[in-house]
């Protein structure tokens, strides 16, 4: 049988690039340093490699390590803006979810069909219907079909799990599901693809100045401890909830501040819910999603104020209570702690601005020159994140001394996307060709699209590798090398928790996996068998002390605990972390 057509060869990120790029930073000069690897950063940094600019891309941890892995798995199209009136961003936000559906992404983005319940009769069907239709006409219904509208018997049926009298009705819309932290990966593997050079494990600890211009920064490596300094043109502050201590770090006076807002959300298996279909509730302090996620359910979030340690923002016993209580005051089968399999939890960085005059906050973000050879950007949602990146680029090039294209990323696809379609029509066939099952080929297809190829490549030589993954039976043994040999992967939870969602998708939390996951990359990675060792303890006291704050009903004593977990690279520099 012949083989489906593959796609070229992608950008590779592993240990030797993570070596060559450590000697580049040292001795070239950049148009552009991005410092953070989440949505904003790899949108950035595929915006102006993209452009032709010499991009480097600095991240203290790893791709997605903040935010960006612990959202609500959502390219949502902003529906509850409609309330404040903001159609712009509605508007925008409609138009990036459509064209990472249909054209960016694909492989990753898909379609999600919601209900919203109605719970109270005469005025909200009606209320929500206009919203509902600007939606829609505002571009939600393009590649989707329009708002449907049923009766409580229509309601129930399309959502069976929910309490006869919990609902007078319903309407049906569409949103879209992403899994947030293989996206970013893949935006910043795709710019590496167009030749920026990224690098985890690297964190920035002082900048150098000429005068008032900031020309060059001060790097640790955060697993060896190793120092070196890169030169660029402007530095963009592409770090969330950092963003205001990166600043301080040098020494400038920014034109905005980021107040961060703690999210929680619970990860429950299919059964623990009757249905297929997504649920958006409103709560007195949040929007409350349930959403589907392959065999299981995410539900969140919550919406609480944090000023403590930003790498490890600790859910509570009070956070998951709160879930808890209000799906249950919907649903006809209790969902209780016996039913979680995963929690995690995340900040979003919301912005408050000092000066409208020199900051943009048009689209829910802020961009603004904070110094002559800085631009820092902030807040916004993870659907805009394309537009995000080019308004940031647009900014910073102003301190580059050439002239420069504008930005071209919405006609740049991402790594996977091409052929994606065609080969979703050949599901049976590369079930047959690779010797997998059906739905092995669909899972791989749908996180990797035309990637596929690469990932399974090495398992001609080594059948062991179409194995399960030991205690993950959802993933194969060569998604997990994979992670080590061409996405970059760095430690075991960058795998477990990032690369494959184990550690929130078991009840083990990755834990029963860890030993065959570290023993599978070690030859790749370079790990001896104390390094390996240390990978699976570090690894293993994380999780216990993650489990631990989530058993404390304050935010305080959670965060006593999860701030002193062991930090997986042994370097950071944690002061940043307030």
């Amino acid at each position: 049988m012949s083989a489906p057509k593959a796609s070229a060869p992608s950008a590779v990120l592993n240990k030797e690039q993570h070596a060559k790029v450590w000697e580049k930073f040292g001795s070239e000069h950049y148009d552009v340093v991005i410092i953070g690897g989440g949505s904003v950063g790899a949108g950035a940094a595929l915006d102006a490699a993209t452009r032709g600019l010499k991009t480097a891309v600095i991240e203290t941890r790893d791709f997605a390590g903040g935010t960006s892995s612990r959202s609500s798995k959502m390219f949502h199209g902003g529906l509850r803006y409609l309330q404040m009136l903001d159609f712009r961003l509605v508007a925008e936000s409609l138009r990036e979810r459509e064209l990472s559906m249909s054209h960016l992404a694909p492989h990753l983005v898909k379609p999600l069909r919601f209900v919203f319940p109605l719970t109270h009769r005469l005025w909200e069907r009606p209320f929500m219907a206009s919203g509902f239709f600007l939606y829609d006409v505002m571009g939600g219904a393009k590649k989707v079909p329009m708002q449907k509208h049923y009766s409580r018997k229509g309601t129930l049926k399309q959502a069976p799990g929910l309490k006869h009298d919990a609902v007078v009705g319903g309407v049906r819309y569409y949103d879209t599901l992403v899994d947030d932290a293989r996206h970013t990966m893949t935006v910043m593997r795709s710019a590496a693809h167009f030749g920026a050079d990224v690098r985890t494990s690297t964190q920035v600890v002082s900048f150098e100045k000429d005068g008032e211009r900031i020309v060059a920064a001060n790097l640790r490596d955060t697993d060896t401890g190793e120092t070196t300094t890169i030169r660029g043109s402007v530095f963009v502050n592409a770090t969330g909830i950092w963003s205001d201590e990166i600043e301080k770090l040098a020494d400038v006076k920014g034109k905005f501040r980021v107040h961060t807002s703690k999210g929680v959300h619970i990860v429950v298996p299919k059964a623990a819910l009757d249905g297929s279909v997504a649920m958006t509730f409103v709560t007195e302090k949040s929007v409350l999603f349930v959403i589907p996620w392959g065999d299981y359910w995410i539900i969140g979030t919550t919406d609480t104020d944090w000023t403590m340690n930003l790498a490890n923002p600790a859910a509570t016993r009070a956070d998951i209570d709160y879930i808890l209580d209000h799906v249950n005051a919907k649903v006809r089968r209790p969902i209780t702690y016996q039913d979680i399999v995963g929690v995690y939890s995340g900040l979003r960085p919301l912005v408050e601005g000092d000066s409208d005059s020199t900051t943009n906050l048009s689209r829910n973000h802020a961009v603004a020159h904070v110094a002559p050879g800085m631009v820092s950007v902030a807040g916004g949602k993870y659907t805009t994140y394309r537009v995000i990146g080019a308004d940031t680029i647009d900014a910073a090039i102003q301190d580059v001394p050439r002239k420069v294209p504008g930005s071209v990323t919405a006609d740049v696809p991402l790594l996977g996307a091409d052929g994606y379609h065609a080969l979703n029509n050949q599901i049976p066939h590369l079930a047959e060709y690779f010797g997998i099952t059906e739905k092995q080929a669909d899972h791989l297809l749908n996180r990797y699209g035309s990637l596929i190829y690469e990932v399974l490549a090495p398992a001609a030589e080594d059948k062991s590798l179409l194995e399960p993954v030991e205690a993950a039976e959802q993933y194969l043994r060569a998604e997990v090398l994979y992670a080590a040999t061409h996405e970059g992967a760095l430690h075991l939870d960058d795998i477990l928790e990032r690369r494959l969602r184990v550690s929130m998708e078991y009840a083990h939390r990755g834990v029963d996996s860890a030993r065959s996951v570290a023993e599978l990359v070690a030859p790749v990675l370079g790990w001896d068998k104390e390094t390996t060792e240390h990978e699976i303890n570090t690894f293993i006291e994380r999780t216990e002390a993650t489990l631990a704050a989530e058993r404390e009903l304050t935010d305080q004593a959670a965060n006593e605990i999860a701030s002193k977990a062991v930090e997986t690279r042994a370097d950071v520099d944690t002061s940043l972390d307030r």
